[in-house]
């Protein structure tokens, strides 16, 4: 039957006699908004297990970032053992860190992640002697720096502004 316009149409006719039928279009609806739930639920699932933005769980809202304290922050200068990848915490992405020996110890300095300190112009190498700014906190149990600045010679590598935030963060603060 045509729908005139003073007509309003108000959607298919309802079902009547058949109960089957009635079951099938109640389960197909049924299956529908499920198969949309589970679709809902495992994309909020897969955005959660990414990180924010893509930074390997070096942005500012990860564990990591918030275990630099600025009451903690210190200098230390000394000669640089060596310089390796690591990764600080379960799930992230990996990073650059030096051993620094100094006139007192020997202790991990971290810089940042790979992605940013691997492509600065300025490199830092085993026998260098530099001077770091950091904060000093425990990670599994050892006293480490996460490092602010680094100085090598008369070189100045800034990694955190004076609040503690990556400069490889950029505009997501």
């Amino acid at each position: 039957m045509p729908v005139t316009r003073s007509e309003t149409w108000r959607g298919p006719p309802a079902i009547t006699g058949n109960a089957s039928v009635k079951r099938r279009l109640h389960m197909k609806r049924f299956v529908r908004v499920a198969m949309a739930g589970v679709v809902v639920f495992l994309t909020g699932t897969m955005a959660m297990a990414q990180g924010m933005g893509g930074s390997g769980g070096w942005g500012m809202r990860g564990s990591y970032q918030r275990m630099y304290n600025q009451a903690t922050v210190e200098s230390v200068s000394g000669q640089v053992v060596s310089v390796d990848t690591m990764m600080p915490m379960k799930g992230m992405g990996s990073g650059i860190h030096l051993t620094l020996k100094t006139d007192k110890e020997t202790i991990p300095v971290h810089l940042g992640p790979s992605w940013f300190i691997e492509r600065l112009d300025s490199k830092i190498e085993k026998g260098d002697r530099i001077e770091v700014k950091g904060s000093r906190v425990t990670m599994m149990g050892n006293a480490t720096i996460i490092a602010a600045e680094v100085k090598k010679g008369t070189n100045l590598l800034l990694l955190r502004d004076k609040n503690g935030v990556p400069v490889w963060s950029g505009w997501r603060r």
